[in-house]
């Protein structure tokens, strides 16, 4: 007995070391290796060609640059979230436009180049101008970062709580439903009106975030009712170890090492966030990926739960003819 529960003791530490290695590694890593990685740029004007060859020189591999034939064009890219920023040439000099709503971190960078493209012999740095600006209340997207830990932490404990407290798959499906429309006409009322974090139309807002509880609670949830206990820790690994270090929420995708800064925009978290940057900021451009993410996972989730529930009713039905036998 002695030497099982001596075993037993050694075992849980060393699982409990373990994970918090991975967690360690999962958030920390991501942010540790943070730096542009073909971030799309459009360079306009008439010197477009030797600005392209010079940041392709001086910041290889940093840039993905796309030239455009004038300053109207570039920023309908910022605006169509083809790009994160632009360098336009003119007769009187370069000057940067940026778009900090997609990235702080990317306009504050490209701010920083400008430093470095003013005309020969002039000591004025380049212009800069935000075409998109981040909220005036969050210049810096720290309130916007933060907001998707608590997304996906508070759909876990909701998956948890529905999982055990609620006997059958319909009426969890049901609850999963009712606390995406209530948290997410919650939470978009605290970051619109409250903190004032995001702008746009607050049902807009409200349905994004409600879409992203429903894909995080419903996918767990699902794996939950679909294979038991062990399906909500391989929801809450994916979702909250895997997807939220992945999510790119305080930088952007292609901040992030590659592949992992594609993979995490096809989990929930990094989803969401595009999904919330492109309707709060941009009209909805470059939402529809995103938005097609997260209608797939909350897709996945139900069937999900529909096969547990199916499972469910079997058993029950067979469990009068066991009975005899297990007697």
């Amino acid at each position: 007995m002695r030497t099982s529960l001596v075993s037993r003791t050694a075992g849980i530490a060393l699982a409990a070391a373990l994970l918090q290695l991975v967690m360690i590694i999962a958030f920390s890593w991501p942010a540790a290796r943070v730096a542009p990685r073909d971030v799309p740029v459009v360079v306009a004007g008439p010197q477009a060609a030797a600005v392209a060859d010079r940041l392709d020189r001086e910041r290889p591999g940093a840039f993905d640059v796309r030239t455009e034939r004038d300053e109207a064009a570039a920023r309908a890219a910022l605006a169509d979230r083809e790009a994160y920023g632009a360098i336009v040439t003119t007769p009187s000099g370069p000057k940067v436009l940026t778009a900090s709503a997609a990235s702080p971190v990317i306009a504050q960078q490209l701010g920083a180049l400008a430093q470095n493209l003013a005309q020969p012999g002039s000591a004025t740095a380049a212009p800069v101008e935000d075409v998109v600006a981040a909220d005036s209340d969050d210049p810096r997207g720290a309130g916007f970062g933060a907001l998707a830990l608590p997304l996906i932490m508070s759909g876990l404990a909701a998956a948890v709580l529905l999982t055990f407290a609620v006997p059958t798959a319909a009426w969890r499906g049901a609850g999963v439903v009712l606390f995406a429309v209530l948290g997410g006409l919650g939470v978009a009322g605290i970051a619109q009106g409250w903190l004032s974090l995001l702008p746009g139309s607050y049902l807009a807002v409200a349905g994004v975030m409600s879409l992203t509880i429903l894909a995080v609670t419903g996918t767990v949830v699902g794996l939950a009712a679909a294979v038991g206990r062990a399906g909500i820790g391989v929801g809450a690994l994916t979702l909250l170890f895997l997807g939220n270090p992945l999510s790119a929420a305080t930088s952007a995708p292609e901040m992030l090492p590659q592949p992992w800064g594609e993979i995490g925009q096809l989990l929930p978290p990094g989803a969401a966030v595009t999904l919330l940057r492109s309707t709060a900021f941009f009209d909805g451009a470059g939402a529809g990926g995103a938005a097609i993410v997260l209608v797939a996972w909350a897709a996945a989730g139900f069937a999900l739960l529909a096969v547990g529930g199916l499972r469910g009713r079997k058993r029950d039905e067979t469990a009068p003819e066991r009975e005899p036998a297990i007697a």
